[in-house]
């Protein structure tokens, strides 16, 4: 192991934010949409949009499975989201 810090996705924050946006969710919607709300604050949504934090991988495996995507396209810069994601939806 290195001391350098890993090479993290650059469209991930974008990503997550085009994902909520399809379900025309609030990021405090999304949070409990995503039933991690007993495992991350209210605000990392936000922190995550922003670039400012990652979410941990159960997070992301969450997101892949609302959205109905691979992991591998939210983590892999060279690939998009589908262009039709999941409309907004209740439950």
């Amino acid at each position: 192991m290195g001391t350098k810090s890993r090479r993290k996705p650059e469209r991930l924050a974008e990503k997550l934010r085009q994902i909520r946006l399809a379900f025309g969710l609030s990021q405090s919607e999304m949070l409990k949409r995503l039933e991690a709300d007993e495992i991350i604050a209210y605000n990392e949504i936000s922190k995550y949009e922003l670039g400012l934090r990652e979410p941990t991988l159960l997070v992301l495996l969450r997101y892949a499975r609302l959205a109905n995507i691979s992991t591998d396209v939210l983590i892999d810069d060279e690939m998009d989201l589908p262009e039709k994601l999941p409309k907004r939806t209740r439950g």
